[in-house]
């Protein structure tokens, strides 16, 4: 992977060189490259900044620097593939950034960071630079920080640790906080007994029995008592699906995609039979058009319960997604059950999580269907869906939307 970094600070990038990221970046899995903003000046005083038109306090970065600088990142990094990076801006009006955007950040192979100050950039930077490669506006959380430096710190470290040989042990990035839609549990080493002063604080038994089957469902139950304790959100994403058969529930990664691909396609068959075309998109895609997916949406995918340590059988996939351009509108799709188990409410469940994954700044909830598949728009009208009138976003489909609560 491949990372430019924009930014007047450059040297605040120097802790990437420590500890596992260092490590990667030395071992070649890992291509950093650092950019002061203030090399792309044109005044000998090598402003950025100027006062904002329409008055107001603080300063706004310029546009001219940040459009050499940009214009010279993607230059520098082109290769015979005529790519461009993933341009990432760190500020507190963007899409919140999560484990599931981590996941779909470390399937790419570059991106590019763009540090800002001050009271922000010239909006028509953005303008600029959405017309050379894909730009999204990142927030770490609902605060403010002084630059973009430190939300870039942690967004590398985040995303370059997902990527394979970066981590020693790869088995210990599956229960963490945040994959599956939990915390992670609480975590012991020895002694197993600890005299704290006048307190003795013991190891839970279970951890010290051997059974692991029973300490297994030990850290499942902490992971869900924990997440209610402390992130009850999170506890209302995950309800959504509950009492479905102990069915498991987890965001997909690029793993998933060949899974993903076969049933998607058991799913849409009776579909293309119904409609006399084998032309629809479900049907028409190919390997690399479903990791691609996975890099768009948050596409959550259940599974039967683990069997002999590997993954369980997937029998249901959705996904979700702001829209682009769009931050009230909030777009399901994809949304598929295994034949053998339609019928059986796994259906409304997925649609409810897709929904409940939706963040506050949305208003209004949006479905497509094709317009022949009756079952599918009835189903949506029962869950509130109204039916758009005229053509639907794709030809021979319908919309559905509903307004949110």
């Amino acid at each position: 992977m491949r990372l430019d970094v924009v930014s007047i600070f450059p040297e605040y990038l120097a802790p990437l060189d420590l500890s596992l990221i260092g490590r990667a970046r030395r071992d070649g899995l890992l291509a950093l490259h650092v950019h002061d903003l203030r090399e792309f000046t044109s005044d000998r005083h090598r402003t950025v900044d100027d006062s904002p038109f329409g008055g107001g306090a603080g300063m706004v970065m310029k546009p001219e620097p940040w459009a050499a600088a940009l214009d010279h990142v993607v230059s520098d990094g082109a290769g015979p593939d005529a790519a461009v990076p993933h341009l990432l801006v760190p500020g507190p009006g963007g899409v919140p950034f999560t484990q599931a955007m981590a996941h779909r950040l470390a399937a790419e192979p570059w991106l590019a960071f763009a540090c800002g100050r001050y009271e922000g950039i010239d909006e028509r930077v953005y303008e600029h630079a959405a017309a050379r490669m894909p730009v999204t506006v990142v927030s770490l959380g609902d605060y403010v920080l002084n630059g973009g430096e430190v939300a870039v710190l942690a967004m590398v470290e985040a995303v370059a640790r997902l990527l394979p040989g970066v981590v020693g042990n790869a088995a210990s990035l599956v229960e963490e906080s945040h994959e599956g839609g939990l915390l992670e549990y609480p975590v012991y080493t020895r002694p197993a007994s600890w005299a704290d002063g006048d307190t003795v604080r013991d190891v839970p038994p279970v951890l010290l029995s051997g059974d692991h089957g029973a300490i297994a469902r030990w850290r499942h139950d902490e992971r869900v008592a924990r997440t209610a304790a402390r992130r009850p959100d999170l506890v209302a994403v995950a309800a959504t699906v509950g009492g479905l058969d102990d069915l498991e529930v987890t965001v997909a990664v690029p793993a998933d995609a060949p899974e993903l691909l076969v049933l998607q396609r058991a799913c849409w068959m009776p579909e293309g039979r119904v409609s006399g075309s084998w032309r629809i998109p479900p049907l028409d895609e190919g390997l690399d058009d479903v990791v691609r997916g996975l890099g768009e949406w948050t596409t959550w995918v259940v599974r039967t319960p683990s069997a002999g340590g590997g993954p369980g059988r997937p029998v249901g996939s959705v996904r979700g997604r702001v829209r682009p351009g769009d931050p009230s509108v909030w777009e399901s799709g994809r949304l598929m059950v295994a034949p053998d188990l339609q019928g059986r409410g796994l259906g409304r469940a997925l649609l409810g999580l897709a929904e409940a994954g939706a963040p506050d700044s949305v208003a209004t909830y949006w479905i497509n269907t094709g317009r022949v598949s009756e079952g599918n728009i009835r189903r949506y009208r029962r869950a509130g869906y109204r039916l758009r009138p005229g053509e639907g976003s794709f030809p021979g489909s319908v919309d559905l939307t509903k307004r949110r609560r």
